[in-house]
């Protein structure tokens, strides 16, 4: 056999298309709904890590630098096989989307809060000198300067959540990987698992090309 029917044997890839289809869109799924939670939970860490009281500011801090030490498939395989020991029992899709949050939240929420932390500090006292309290204060004038910042940062935060979905596959969620890894075994020929890696491919290249054009945009905005 030749590299091409082995690896790019079209005849298989056609033949289990639907298959990887099928852990494309759950993949998909599960990024986004890691995304969208991990930007929210990862906002209200940095807001509690810099205004909250004393204890709830420890307690922020202890669970940024905790989560930011755990890697990924340790913590998802922590969440799926250890939790049903203490009656917590969650479905491979829901123990993927709280792993991969967690995680997500403590890195974004250090993302959020050095862009919070460069807004220069006149722009707090004159909001505050015209009577803005700290929720408007948050609302009007710094979160919207500070997200412009972190906007690039983010998405390749977003980046390496979508890439970190593959390791659903260990808690036997049917995502892109696992689906391939599938075909694979039944097709008894690597070419599933090539086809899922150009999707992984289309789906995360253009992505880095706009962390690439952010960058350059806030780069000739710093300029001026």
């Amino acid at each position: 056999m030749d590299i091409v029917s082995t690896f790019f044997n079209i005849d298989v890839l056609w033949r289990y298309y639907p298959l990887l289809l099928e852990g494309l869109w759950r993949t998909l799924a599960l990024g986004a709904l890691s995304i969208v939670l991990g930007l929210l939970g990862g906002l209200l860490l940095a807001l509690v890590r810099l205004y909250g009281t004393s204890v709830l500011r420890f307690l922020a801090t202890a669970y940024i630098d905790v989560f930011r030490a755990i890697p990924v498939l340790v913590w998802l395989v922590i969440v799926y096989y250890a939790l049903p020991f203490v009656g917590i029992s969650l479905s491979a899709f829901a123990s993927a989307t709280a792993a991969l949050t967690m995680i997500s939240s403590a890195y974004t929420a250090e993302i959020y809060r050095a862009g919070i932390e460069a807004i220069p500090r006149g722009q707090f006292e004159a909001a505050q000198s015209i009577g803005l309290g700290q929720w408007w204060l948050m609302r009007d004038v710094v979160l919207p300067q500070a997200i412009r910042i972190v906007i690039p940062p983010l998405t390749n935060n977003s980046i390496n959540v979508l890439k970190d979905t593959a390791l659903a596959s260990v808690v036997a969620l049917p995502d892109l990987l696992k689906q391939a890894t599938q075909a694979q075994a039944l097709a008894a020929n690597p070419t599933p698992l090539i086809g899922a890696a150009v999707l992984y491919l289309v789906i995360l290249l253009p992505l880095v090309r706009l962390v690439a054009l952010f960058e350059r945009r806030y780069a000739r905005r710093s300029g001026r």
